[in-house]
């Protein structure tokens, strides 16, 4: 039998889980549901909250589903310690690396199967045609995608020693082909967006990590 004082623990422990589970529940309601005085209210705080990990969509269920395979490729300028002249890596394909992960994996991960996919979700939604944020949402977007850069490939960028000066991203998005029964005519070229370089600084880097 527990004692008394393990007792008290796993009971603070519990209601502290029990409140964590309210709020997120909370949060997630007030994200989904019709404009009100709460959300009118509090709107700001709620998408803080909710964008990007936790957004939610229904394009699953749209009459016109995704019917392209979308690539997040991403590539950084390298600056060297001794002052030399900055080098570029070449384009590292984020979304396949994913795939791998995934690919013959009874139990992937929710961060191999969803950060990088909604990430770039949330960076699409936000930006228009020429990749200008729309409000502090958009700014956020770019954010995390340069700490999702960073995360995944600071270290091997400088292996070999310098900094990250910069990060640019891309996306390689190629329709799905009509099966071969079909008769539909569908062009399969790939279709580029290009981002501009976004200057890396110690906020991309993940927490306890460094630029070299």
């Amino acid at each position: 039998m527990l004692s008394l004082p393990s007792r008290i623990v796993l009971a603070v422990a519990a209601g502290g889980v029990a409140v964590a589970v309210l709020v997120h529940l909370a949060m997630m309601f007030l994200h989904v549901a019709p404009s009100n005085t709460l959300t009118k209210a509090h709107g700001a705080a709620v998408d803080d909250y909710v964008y990007p990990e936790y957004e939610q969509n229904w394009k699953l269920f749209a009459p016109n589903p995704l019917q392209q395979n979308i690539s997040v490729q991403v590539r950084a300028e390298i600056r060297p310690g001794d002052g030399g002249s900055a080098r570029t890596t070449g384009w590292t394909d984020l979304t396949a690396r994913d795939g791998r992960a995934i690919h013959h994996n009874l139990f992937p991960s929710h961060t191999e199967q969803n950060e990088l996919r909604r990430a770039w979700e949330s960076f699409v939604g936000s930006h228009d045609a020429q990749n200008r944020p729309s409000g502090v949402r958009g700014e956020l977007s770019e954010r995390y995608l340069r700490r999702i850069a960073m995360g995944r490939l600071g270290q091997e960028w400088t292996a070999r020693g310098g900094t990250v000066a910069r990060v640019e991203f891309r996306s390689v998005a190629t329709p799905v082909g009509p099966p071969p029964w079909s008769t539909e005519k569908s062009e399969i070229k790939p279709v580029y967006r290009v981002l501009p370089w976004w200057p890396v600084t110690v906020d991309d880097l993940p927490e306890g990590a460094s630029n070299q």
